[in-house]
């Protein structure tokens, strides 16, 4: 797949908020700072499509991106911003809940995970979350760069090992880098063949 264009086209504050589309749509969630935007960035080609902050819980709203007009990848809020207040936490976590379970295009959820850590409580139950609605996902470990890759291999092994006991098999993984650009051809290949179906 080779990506011709990509473009901005709106942010939502709700499912009832979001674009009407006939494109299949393909979702990335993650916990704040885990190189969302950095990763839609690679993709797509361009430095300065999806905003990238060094600070958490930059995301705070639903954004779509039109990628070769025949496609979307949605930037979902990351979860787990901690310092944002409890009320507010609860809002994106409602309206990221129903764009997920209830938008009719969404065709796939990528879950970025950093893989310079062991697997976290809270990425462990977004990830069975997801089981239990039967959303279709993949795991994408992110910043490959900054770990080495034995540590990155474990730490990879010890997250199915957590979620072995809530799935049957083991979902598709990715391993990325934005910084050396680890992973982008074989993410974009996967997007295109499922578009494609």
């Amino acid at each position: 797949m080779k990506i011709t264009s990509a473009r901005f086209v709106t942010s939502a504050v709700g499912l009832d908020d979001c674009p009407q589309s006939d494109l299949p749509e393909f979702a990335f969630i993650g916990r704040s700072n885990v190189g969302k935007s950095s990763l839609l960035n690679l993709l797509c080609n361009q430095k300065l499509l999806a905003k990238v902050s060094s600070k958490p819980g930059h995301t705070r709203l639903i954004n779509f991106f039109v990628v070769n007009e025949n496609r979307c990848f949605v930037d979902l809020p990351g979860y787990g911003y901690a310092k944002a207040a409890k009320s507010e936490r609860q809002r994106f976590n409602d309206f990221v809940a129903d764009y997920i379970e209830f938008r009719e295009g969404l065709k796939h959820v990528f879950v970025l995970i950093d893989s310079r850590h062991e697997p976290m409580t809270i990425d462990v139950d977004h990830v069975t979350w997801l089981v239990e609605r039967k959303v279709a996902f993949s795991l994408v470990f992110t910043k490959s760069d900054k770990v080495k890759p034995g540590r990155m291999k474990t730490n990879q092994k010890l997250f199915l090992e957590a979620l072995s006991e809530y799935t049957d098999g083991e979902p598709q993984i990715f391993t990325t880098s934005a910084k050396s650009e680890d992973g982008r051809l074989d993410l974009l290949q996967f997007i295109d063949g499922l578009a494609r179906n």
